[in-house]
């Protein structure tokens, strides 16, 4: 139960207005030049079985001139024997007095308990999973959304909490239960998720706040594994092999499990043409230095446009690198199928080519490289063992200028990614404009 008198009446207001000065600072905050406009969409209040806090997740709205997005903010407000500030990465701040302590609440048991209680499952309430919410542990260094893991006797479960919102059935939560359903065993099956209701520019809008998963134990980031190797100069051909097969396979069960429609693609290299034209419009307004290269794309951009077929486009997974996939009992298992950050849900759940994962792949690659210091042949390695294993396991050989032209269009989305989230790798994209385009003139 609470600790000292009754917990004051906090409004979303007072929360609100603590949240302002310590959202800048949080990674998974997109506005990063301390100007955006934050605003209250909507809220929602959970209860702990406990009883230890009370429990509110707070939307909010934050505006810049390129950034319009509703965030989550879950937070827990205790009241303490002592009124001394609190310290640590979960601490908020302190509203009024007798003081209530406010914390972030993605690693706090009592928002973890208040959760499960409120979320469903196909299998049954999430509370009653064999897991304990009271010794969380939450992942550091995630850009965009915010996980915990809860440990259990049967290897436990990951929460994840999706920082920006959309509105709509979330990709992280609606494909992996359908792949889970027809029996692909290489992505973790959700057991449970919670939904919201927030208030968006001119409307309400409705979508998933959180999921919880199966949590692959004693796993390795691909990413990390990559880099490690990558270090160390050993060659990630095998496991990069090993991998194609999976993506390719994963292709195979999303056109089962998630069919497409066919409609008529006579079409389609315009369409695809236009959306690079598009992306790179986009990308232009936030990274004005990119404009340099626009002579460059409005050429392969033409060349895209002139083509006579396309591959089939289908459901795919829409932002994969080897930071979605994960190496555990010498086997690889795919995560993350929300799609790029930057997206919305339109754009996340559109069929596409599956060729576009692959390129995702391939630039992942490239980033192991760079951040490792390895050279341009480790990298080539990899490639080629990936593009092996993918062209086994679906039987088609990938196109190389179509590949070329969506490793240039995901390119083009890193340059923005960079430059909000991570300018000190803002270098990695460049380099593949240059490699996939000729340096720009002068």
């Amino acid at each position: 139960m609470t600790d000292g008198p009754p917990l004051r009446a906090v409004s979303d207001d007072e929360l609100l207005a603590l949240v302002r000065e310590w959202l800048p600072g949080r990674r998974w905050f997109p506005a990063k030049d301390n100007d955006a406009q934050i605003t209250s969409a909507g809220a929602l209040t959970l209860v702990d079985p406990q009883g230890e806090a009370e429990v509110r997740i707070l939307l909010v709205r934050a505006v810049t001139a390129t950034v319009d997005v509703v965030l989550q903010v879950p937070l827990t407000l205790h009241r303490n024997r002592s009124a001394k500030p609190e310290t640590g990465p979960g601490w908020i701040g302190t509203i009024g007095q007798p003081p209530v302590h406010v914390r972030d609440g993605a690693g706090d048991p009592a928002f973890l308990r208040a959760w499960l209680a409120a979320a469903t499952g196909d299998g049954g309430a999430p509370a009653d999973l064999d897991i304990d919410p009271d010794h969380p542990r939450l992942i550091s260094g995630e850009q965009s959304n915010t996980s915990v893991i809860l440990p259990g006797e049967h290897g436990g479960a990951i929460l994840k909490i999706f920082r920006a919102l959309t509105s709509g059935e979330n990709p992280d939560v609606e494909v992996p239960r359908q792949l889970a359903a027809d029996g692909w065993w290489h992505v973790p099956r959700p057991l449970g998720w919670l939904e919201g209701t927030w208030t968006e520019a001119d409307h309400d809008a409705v979508g998933h706040l959180a999921v919880l998963s199966e949590f692959i134990a004693q796993a390795t980031d691909g990413f990390e594994l990559a880099c490690q190797m990558a270090g160390r100069r050993e060659s990630f051909a095998e496991l990069a092999r090993a991998l194609g097969v999976v993506v390719a396979q994963m292709h195979r069960a999303l056109a089962a499990a998630l069919p497409v429609t066919r409609t008529d693609d006579d079409d389609a290299a315009a369409e695809l043409a236009a959306a690079l034209a598009e992306r790179f419009r986009w990308a232009c307004v936030r990274v004005p230095e990119l404009a340099r290269f626009a002579g460059a794309v409005a050429d392969q951009v033409d060349h895209l446009r002139a083509r006579t077929s396309v591959p089939a486009r289908q459901r795919v997974h829409g932002d994969l690198h080897l930071g979605q996939a994960l190496r555990a009992r010498q086997e690889w298992f795919i995560t993350d199928f929300e799609g790029e950050p930057l997206s919305s849900v339109a754009e996340r759940t559109r069929p596409d080519l599956a060729l576009r994962d692959v390129a995702g792949v391939l630039r992942s690659f490239d980033y192991a490289a760079a951040v490792s210091g390895a050279s341009a042949d480790w990298a080539t390695s990899a490639r080629a063992g990936f593009l092996a294993g993918y062209t086994a396991a679906s039987g088609t050989d990938p196109d190389p200028d179509l590949l070329r032209v969506l490793e240039l269009d995901k390119a083009i989305y890193e340059a923005v990614y960079e430059a909000r989230n991570r300018p000190q790798w803002s270098h990695i994209p460049a380099a593949a404009l240059d490699r996939l385009l000729g340096p720009p003139p002068d």
